[in-house]
């Protein structure tokens, strides 16, 4: 990407560089896992899912015991954080694969290998969380460990549409973080120390693929750009459905009704607007790149995240306003 490069481009990427050098975070600095206040105990209701959270707002779940709630809100950070980790390998993979053949003097090798160290901090983050929650949750479904390995091939062969892989696995887990922390609702502080360390960094890579997709995409021929305009939101929804439903084994161990799940995950009217406010912000970034066509307006009502887009990046969901 380096032939024909604006100026305004490779000055945004010089300065997530600058923010991942001066403002930076080292899971085993600057969390204090063995402060007391960070303990894991099974009696603590700081473990509570609350309202904000889509399975912490569902009748079934406010109606349980406390000790019933405590288990579930444990098992389901504790899995949050697995498949976090799952699929920031799978993306530090990608960008490895991508940087690899970039051509001497390529701006976009340095903030790509800033970002790769940036995301193996927080592989390394969710597990410690994992591990001192110690619930032995799965992750994502076993068919991506074979699936998986084969992404960051793209990352070569069509990276405008690795990049959109990308967004379609930061942009809801971000969403959720910001929205929880937003809420000011009692977490735990492991938990929302993490989260907070998770958005602050996770700001500069979705930030650098908005660039990337504004800077390359004006650049492709018709043929593959229409080929993005198809596979765009089909990625969004695939992508959100792996990291954000829970797997049989949530059902299996919790005891959760499958009823209750399906409810949860997209069935109400309140999870449908959910799904819809993920990506409001990549519904903006696709309108302003020409990715909306009439056949790519209907895969987006078919996938169920059509709607109104963002006003501006991270833009909170407006109340009572469709699609948001």
């Amino acid at each position: 990407m380096s032939n024909g490069t604006s100026t305004e481009y490779t000055e945004t990427l010089a300065t997530l560089s600058y923010g991942s050098v001066h403002k930076r975070f080292d899971p085993y600095v600057d969390i204090a896992w063995d402060d007391p206040d960070f303990e894991v105990r099974a009696d603590d209701e700081r473990w509570i899912m609350p309202a904000a959270d889509p399975f912490g707002a569902h009748p079934w779940y406010q109606a349980l015991p406390r000790e019933r709630q405590i288990q579930i809100g444990m098992w389901r950070q504790a899995n949050i954080a697995k498949v976090g980790l799952q699929f920031e390998n799978i993306l530090i993979r990608g960008l490895m694969q991508y940087v690899f053949s970039l051509p001497n003097g390529s701006p976009e090798f340095r903030y790509c290998t800033h970002e790769s160290i940036e995301e193996c901090n927080h592989t390394m983050m969710f597990q410690e969380v994992v591990n001192r929650i110690g619930m032995d949750v799965p992750g994502m479904r076993p068919w991506v460990k074979v699936v998986g390995p084969l992404v960051p091939f793209l990352a070569n062969l069509f990276p405008e549409w690795f990049f959109v892989m990308v967004l379609a696995g930061e942009e809801p887990i971000d969403h959720g973080q910001k929205t929880l922390l937003r809420s000011g609702a009692s977490t735990h502080p492991m938990i929302e120390r993490v989260m907070a360390i998770h958005v602050a960094e996770e700001a500069r890579h979705i930030s650098f693929a908005h660039s990337y997709l504004e800077h390359a995409v004006p650049r492709m021929g018709r043929f593959r750009k229409f080929v993005l305009s198809l596979v765009f939101a089909p990625t969004m929804r695939i992508i959100c459905d792996l990291i954000a439903v829970p797997t049989r084994e949530f059902r299996r161990d919790c005891d959760v009704p499958r009823s209750v799940v399906k409810e949860v995950f997209w069935r109400s009217p309140e999870s449908r607007k959910l799904l819809r406010d993920f990506f409001a912000d990549v519904r903006m970034l696709a309108t302003d790149l020409g990715l909306i066509n009439p056949i790519s307006r209907v895969l987006w009502k078919i996938c169920r995240i059509d709607g109104t887009a963002s006003r501006y990046r991270s833009e909170p969901a407006r109340a009572g306003h469709p699609g948001r």
